[in-house]
């Protein structure tokens, strides 16, 4: 009868798997032993053991306060994106490029985007861009318009705020707009008085509608609120004098469904009759600002960590020397200089570990108590109102900071476990003494 051998050693694979168990049977009891002395050391050494604990949980604090900052802008931001857009747009091929300048150009068949359904949409919502001249009085303004179904809206209107008057009416034939609150303070219109929009038709014509100032909006963005209009898509058509619309903004039940319902959807339409498009494309200032946070934050990571790799191993060292008799002794006794390097760096583990949940515990509470008071921000660039910011710690984010805490202290305890295990045994034991 044949016995199974292992290639390598030429010994049988039963006798191979045991030693490879007894192996891992003494590295745990020597990581368990090295565990309690490294513990022992550091209670031992308080004040040196409390500046390298109080260096990583100060880092953690600090990463996870940042992170937690910018998470919640990105957040925000990409909230405010969605509510806008939508989280896909469906329009004519060339309209990204070419419809706001000639939007009847490329216009939609019909009102009714019934080929949307299916994909998880909460709402699907028609619009018509137009652009023309508004008049009041004596006053003419130019505008930028858009024709939309009240009814159909749903959360895209969450990011407009109605700072007089009401939203438009769901009822049929209602001659009614809304002014963004730039456009009526230049225009000298108020809630309820009557505005004559002027626009150029399909055919090339100009025409004319009598319209009643039903509110008067803000969003975020004050350059939109000085040019910009709402008004039902049934008299957007009949100033225009269209039938179709410029594209259906499709809002879903779930962002991360996003890129599953545009496959679907380009599955399903015709690509030289339709485009659809995803938020994130649309929105290029959160792409821009996204990335610009994100290389801040890796930045700041670099800079925490290197702070925390330079402290543990200056407290480190110091222990180096304080104990230069004792890592003699052991070295003379029979430990190896591999014994020396791996309990310096489980000591430098154990004030990762110590210090990272110090600094898990206390940013998370730091975190939630700022969040409940609300961080004061100016108005971002284009905006005239300032807001109250948060701090939004997510799990990934935690990990991420502890990891970053415990893997500074190890990096930082390299190098003086690398200076003991190389010490002469006899001027160590001089010199301890």
């Amino acid at each position: 009868m044949s016995i199974a051998t292992n290639s390598r050693s030429g010994q049988p694979l039963v006798r191979h798997s045991q030693n490879q168990r007894a192996r891992a049977a003494r590295l745990a009891r020597h990581v368990a032993l090295d565990l309690m002395l490294a513990f022992k050391e550091v209670t031992r050494r308080k004040r040196r053991s409390a500046v390298a604990v109080i260096a990583v949980a100060f880092s953690v604090v600090a990463l996870l306060l940042s992170s937690g900052f910018i998470h919640w802008v990105l957040v925000s931001m990409q909230q405010d994106a969605v509510n806008t857009v939508g989280h896909l747009q469906i329009t004519r091929p060339g309209f990204a490029e070419s419809g706001l300048s000639d939007p009847l150009a490329y216009l939609l068949p019909g009102t009714d985007p019934s080929a949307v359904a299916g994909v998880g949409a909460r709402t699907v919502a028609p619009r018509l861009s137009f652009s023309g001249l508004v008049s009041l009085g004596d006053s003419t303004l130019s505008f930028q318009g858009e024709g939309l179904s009240p009814a159909a809206e749903g959360g895209l209107s969450a990011a407009m705020t109605i700072v007089a008057g009401r939203a438009l009416s769901t009822e049929p034939g209602r001659r009614e707009v809304l002014l963004g609150r730039g456009l009526a303070q230049n225009l000298g219109a108020g809630v309820g008085q009557t505005v004559v929009l002027l626009s150029s038709t399909g055919n090339g014509g100009v025409n004319g509608v009598e319209a009643v100032v039903a509110g008067i909006f803000a969003t975020s963005t004050k350059a939109y609120d000085d040019v910009y209009l709402r008004a039902p898509l049934e008299l957007a058509q009949q100033l225009l004098r269209v039938e179709g619309t410029s594209r259906w903004i499709v809002l879903l039940e779930d962002t991360a469904a996003t890129d599953r319902a545009m496959a679907s959807l380009r599955a399903r339409l015709p690509s030289l009759e339709f485009a659809v498009t995803p938020w994130y494309q649309l929105a290029d200032f959160y792409q821009k600002t996204a990335a610009l946070f994100s290389r801040q934050l890796g930045f700041l990571n670099l800079i925490i960590a290197v702070i925390v790799v330079l402290t543990i191993s200056n407290c480190m060292t110091i222990g180096v020397v304080e104990r230069t008799g004792e890592i003699g002794t052991a070295l003379a006794i029979g430990a190896t200089q591999q014994v020396i390097r791996r309990r310096f760096v489980v000591e430098g583990l154990v004030l990762g570990v110590v210090g990272a949940g110090i600094g898990l515990c206390c940013g998370l509470l730091a975190a939630r108590a700022i969040s409940s008071i609300g961080i004061p921000m100016p108005p971002p660039p284009g905006a005239d109102q300032g807001y109250l910011g948060e701090i939004r710690v997510t799990t990934g984010l935690a990990v991420q900071a502890v990891a970053v805490g415990v893997a500074s202290a190890l990096a930082g305890s390299v190098l003086p476990a690398i200076r003991a295990s190389r010490m002469v045994i006899i001027d160590a034991i001089r010199q301890g003494k």
